[in-house]
């Protein structure tokens, strides 16, 4: 039954694309020769263009096959589905045009650019449009998978938690198995658990079941290698959830190294391009923050100079990404000796200040100069704020994680700040926010925060 239905839906996803292509390729022609775009060759008949539709028809769909578009993939997200779409979208053109070329066809470059984006964007709303469809059948009860999971303690729990709380995936716990005799006929999340772990292919021979899951704690593991010996013999999915969510701290996960399959407990947030997009967008926006700023940063170094005895900028060293350390330039706010005692933080009413510095802590102009920071690479425009080293010791013994936040470049303005987490208010909740920022970083999002910055976010009662 649900291999007849798995070729009904796939016959529809087929389709669905073909008919989307069909009608992208009909609305580049139009697009090309309605008078919009100058025609300096004339006009081809339609007829001329048949060859490479079918062409589109073949290529299209057996790319998008390639890449299991296809397939059954209830755990691939919305966007994960749209990023699928985009390659197998530019695959499938390279082909295209390679074919047209050794099959001498004759065809309009600006058509197929056209016909490309519009074959992206309506693949792309027919698919979200289905997932979106799947997922109200799937959270109705509907077309639902069931998962048997081996495992009743913490970990088992934590399954059954995950599944009911992305019901719209369709997978349904129908049952748990535990190694204790005694909690048989117990509920774990309204899910009852109906035997014991020796009970595994009774379970299986009484009951369909498409998914087993097995989720013992580290102790049980040795229970492991007789269960797969058993499960090996049928023909259901088996699934592993290690035993080491405990010790992921920071983007773990699953990896594969020449084949060999890793599981990463702490990460580097942002690698490859995210790396590469961060830095060029710290770049521009400093580079043009610089610009901008230019005549107020003028005007704030002679009013430090003229009001206040010694240097316009202050140089503090401060920890940055990877523990590193880096001089923070400031305007300078304080007198040159306030620090002849020793490291203090900055504080309400602090009597350090020069009068200039109060008025430049409260409007955030002592923070200027670090947008070159920013463009020497020791700081981001977004990120935790900076720390000195002298603190940071007492807080990474203190505060859990604390250290996490050494694993991006610090910035200038951050999620914690724009929050109105400045100064002498509680690290902890700070730390969270930071590594909140961390785990959700991206482009869009720190173009949000500048924004909040620039509309007020720095004109906090905390700061000073």
């Amino acid at each position: 039954m649900f291999s007849r239905l798995q070729r009904f839906y796939t016959s529809i996803k087929v389709v669905a694309d073909m008919v989307m292509l069909a009608v992208a390729f009909a609305l580049a022609y139009a697009t090309r020769f309605s008078g919009i775009v100058p025609v300096t060759e004339g006009i081809p008949p339609w007829e001329d263009s048949l060859v490479s539709l079918l062409m589109v028809l073949v290529i299209f769909p057996a790319a998008f096959k390639q890449s299991r578009l296809y397939a059954t993939n209830r755990s691939r997200t919305n966007t994960g589905e749209v990023f699928e779409v985009f390659k197998s979208t530019i695959t499938a053109t390279l082909i295209l045009v390679a074919a047209t070329y050794f099959a001498r066809e004759r065809y309009s470059r600006l058509t197929l650019v056209i016909f490309v984006v519009y074959a992206f964007v309506l693949v792309t709303c027919i698919r979200l449009a289905f997932r979106y469809v799947l997922s109200e059948v799937r959270r109705r009860g509907h077309n639902l998978k069931s998962i048997l999971v081996i495992g009743a303690g913490e970990l088992g729990q934590r399954v059954v938690e995950t599944v009911e709380g992305h019901r719209e995936l369709g997978f349904r716990v129908t049952g748990l198995l535990s190694l204790r005799p005694e909690k048989v006929g117990q509920y774990v999340n309204g899910v009852r658990i109906i035997g014991h772990v020796d009970d595994v292919e009774r379970v299986l021979d009484a009951q369909p079941v498409d998914q087993v899951i097995l989720a013992l704690p580290l102790e049980d593991q040795a229970h492991v290698k007789r269960l797969m010996e058993q499960l090996a013999l049928r023909t259901v999915d088996v699934r592993v959830v290690p035993d080491l969510y405990q010790y992921i701290t920071l983007y773990g996960g699953l990896e594969e190294f020449g084949g060999l399959p890793i599981i990463r407990l702490q990460g580097d947030p942002m690698e490859g391009w995210s790396r590469v997009s961060k830095r060029a967008f710290d770049i521009l926006f400093s580079l043009l923050a610089i610009l901008v700023t230019a005549p107020l940063m003028a005007a704030t170094a002679l009013a430090v100079r003229l009001t206040s005895r010694g240097p316009m900028l202050y140089r503090q060293e401060r920890m940055g990404m990877d523990g590193r350390t880096f001089h923070i330039l400031k305007f300078r706010t304080m007198r040159v000796d306030a620090e002849h005692s020793g490291a203090m933080m900055a504080a309400k009413d602090d009597p350090r200040r020069t009068v200039i510095g109060t008025v430049l802590r409260k409007y955030s102009l002592d923070e200027l100069p670090q947008f070159f920071n920013v463009l020497t690479g020791d700081m981001s425009l977004v990120g935790p704020r900076p720390e000195r080293p002298v603190f940071i010791e007492e807080f990474k013994r203190q505060i859990p994680r604390y250290h996490l936040r050494h694993k991006v470049k610090a910035g200038i303005t951050g999620w914690a700040q724009i929050n109105g987490l400045r100064g002498q208010t509680c690290i902890e909740k700070r730390i969270e926010y930071d590594l909140y920022y961390i785990e959700n970083w991206s482009l869009l999002m720190d173009l949000k925060i500048l924004v909040r910055t620039a509309l007020g976010g720095f004109l906090s009662k905390n700061a000073y």
